[in-house]
């Protein structure tokens, strides 16, 4: 019955897209001393990078970058390749968004777009560079993606959504990790997290996030060989203790 089926299966009877592309809503906070005379933090914003369209459809508007899943390849290895592609980014946490297919979301027919969003530290943008498919790659703040620019096709709402989607994360993993460097400061685990989600207030966060039963194990402290504390007076005129995040991820329920 199987051999059958087989044999008289006719790929032809059914239609397929015409294209399947992967999207990425590409973020990374970028991070500016103040000019004050006493110690303080940077000012951090989270920005969006998007690449100008060079050719039809869209031609010279925004958008992000992205291309077409090739046969040989998965959804996610195209979104890796492209991102490398056109933007010379390689490497950072890349995560799968959600699929788009809204009928007439693309004038090239048929377009299935599966979205991703990567989270990248600052440096890492440094030596980005436009691809042959785009004109020029900048770096844009998330008031002026969504509400300044003409986006291309409806990446608007992929933006949008990616946005909702790191706030989200931002309060319930440990994804802050992918904006600070390996040893840092409570202030500036809380400033990433404020910069991400301007909502977030918690007065009491440094002596929550440190005794807190169901956070326990997502930081540790630092110390040296010898078992001391390391601390940073950078951005503080006091020295303030160094952590680090473990590999640890808790179960966090929006009930405790």
């Amino acid at each position: 019955m199987t051999e059958n089926a087989e044999q008289t299966y006719n790929a032809k009877k059914y239609r397929t897209p015409d294209g399947v592309p992967a999207d990425i809503v590409m973020f990374t906070l970028t991070k500016r001393e103040r000019k004050t005379v006493t110690k303080t933090l940077p000012l951090r914003e989270l920005k969006v990078m998007l690449v100008r369209r060079k050719k039809w459809p869209c031609a010279g508007m925004w958008a992000l970058p992205g291309g077409f899943c090739q046969e040989d390849e998965s959804i996610y290895d195209a979104a890796t390749r492209e991102l490398k592609e056109e933007t010379g980014v390689d490497g950072g946490h890349l995560e799968y968004l959600g699929v788009y297919s809204q009928p007439g979301r693309d004038p090239r027919g048929w377009i299935i777009s599966h979205a991703f969003f990567a989270l990248v530290e600052e440096w890492m943008l440094e030596q980005r560079q436009a691809s042959d498919d785009a004109g020029e790659v900048g770096l844009f703040t998330l008031q002026e993606a969504l509400e300044e620019l003409e986006l291309a096709f409806d990446h608007h709402d992929i933006i949008t959504d990616a946005y909702l989607r790191i706030q989200q994360q931002m309060l319930q993993t440990t994804i802050a990790r992918q904006f600070l460097p390996r040893h840092f400061t409570l202030s500036e685990l809380y400033q990433v997290i404020q910069t991400v989600v301007p909502e977030f207030k918690e007065p009491n966060f440094i002596r929550k996030i440190t005794s807190t039963r169901s956070r326990q194990g997502i930081l540790k402290e630092v110390s040296d060989e010898a078992g001391n504390p390391l601390s940073s007076n950078q951005y503080s005129q006091r020295p303030a203790q160094l952590y680090m995040f473990t590999d640890h991820e808790p179960l966090l329920s929006i009930y405790t």
